[in-house]
């Protein structure tokens, strides 16, 4: 029961295909031959990653599952998936699946026999390049319909668009004097974030996300998923069609932050960027929970939004991200295929069950998993 796969481009495994069962169905896909090679796309301007999981289910049981993020096919002008491999020994499942509706693609591996080993090797090689928009050029990009937009101004379970997110979003644009354009509504919401939240080190991995708490609540603090997808939520409920991205960090920052890189061991480095969608100009990356972890873990106690290094970090960050991070979806309420418990509310981590029920993500102590990044230089 134990095969290796490798696949020269992920999308050919969009929809779910069994890993054990007929090798033809993992054919190469017809673009594979025409794919950049790793020299040519280092030379035009990409990094190149191999980001391996490694996870043993130590408490082995007769209904062990886990379920694994895979990066995104392809991100336009950002990220490309070079090439996936797995191997899951002794797994009676293991699948890569599709969420009907979303971008977000999984590796489900299921065991049943307590014997056997239970664990999962998945790597996969991607692209990356920073990704900058002008926002001073003329708008030149060709426009998306209202249906691909509508999915990126819908509410969530953790982000409610009526109520306090409504009105705090109001507020916001009628402070910033109600601009018309789109870029600088995102904007005004932008500065609001920086502003008026905080980075709290203590909140477990990347937060909830659960943004009408943190309005109804007043504790405007938290991390990426929190700080992030409260500007996700605020922008979509002015109108302006925006979405998180959940991902790791693959690599250090070459922009002198050590707070906004990690390479080598990357099992606690996970981290959502955001990006909103204008006319003219497509999708426009943003960051302001990074700006907030800037002015918290730069320096040792800490420093102030007048500082040098997080005015540069505040303008970097509305327009661009850097290509040290890859992005695994925009899901939202992400259903686990096998599992009786409730859709996670988005998927950045792996995720496990077993009879005693589902493991904690964010102890990979004792949910055992690990998570390295490899630049590929040749």
């Amino acid at each position: 029961m134990q095969r290796r796969l490798f696949l020269r481009d992920a999308a050919c495994v969009a929809a779910a295909l069994p890993v054990f069962g007929s090798p033809g169905a993992w054919a190469l896909p017809a673009t594979a031959a025409a794919m950049p090679s790793v020299a040519e796309l280092l030379a035009q301007g990409w990094q190149v990653h191999d980001v391996t999981t490694t996870i043993e289910l130590t408490e082995r049981t007769a209904n062990g599952r886990v379920w694994l993020p895979l990066a995104m096919d392809e991100l336009p002008g950002y990220q490309r998936t070079l090439a996936t491999r797995f191997e899951a020994p002794g797994a009676k499942l293991a699948e890569v699946m599709a969420t009907p509706g979303q971008d977000t693609r999984l590796l489900r591996v299921a065991f049943s026999d307590p014997a056997a080993p239970q664990r999962v090797v998945l790597t996969q090689r991607i692209a990356t390049r920073d990704r900058a928009v002008d926002l001073g050029a003329k708008a030149s990009v060709k426009p998306l319909s209202a249906a691909e937009l509508r999915p990126y101004l819908q509410s969530t379970s953790l982000a409610p668009l009526d109520g306090k997110v409504k009105q705090t979003a109001e507020q916001i644009q009628k402070d910033a004097g109600n601009p018309a354009d789109t870029i600088a509504k995102a904007q005004a919401v932008y500065d609001w974030i920086i502003a008026h939240t905080r980075r709290e080190g203590s909140v477990r991995g990347c937060g909830t996300g659960n943004v009408a708490f943190m309005l109804e609540s007043g504790n405007l603090s938290g991390k990426c998923a929190d700080l992030n997808g409260l500007w996700v939520a605020l922008a979509r409920a002015t109108g302006i069609p925006a979405r998180d991205a959940y991902g790791v960090r693959v690599d250090d920052s070459v922009h002198g932050y050590k707070s906004l890189g990690k390479s080598g061991d990357i099992t606690k480095a996970q981290h959502c960027r955001a990006d909103f969608y204008a006319e003219g100009h497509g999708w426009i990356p943003v960051d302001p929970a990074d700006v907030r972890k800037v002015m918290l873990e730069e320096q040792p106690g800490g420093l102030p939004l007048t500082d040098p290094k997080v005015r540069a970090a505040r303008a970097m960050l509305f327009g661009a991200w850097e290509m040290n991070w890859i992005a695994y979806n925009h899901g939202h309420d992400v259903p686990l295929a096998g599992s009786q418990l409730p859709p996670a509310g988005f998927l950045m981590y792996p995720q496990g069950e077993t009879t005693e029920g589902r493991l904690d993500s964010l102890d990979p102590a004792t949910f055992k998993y690990q998570i390295r990044s490899e630049k590929v230089t040749a």
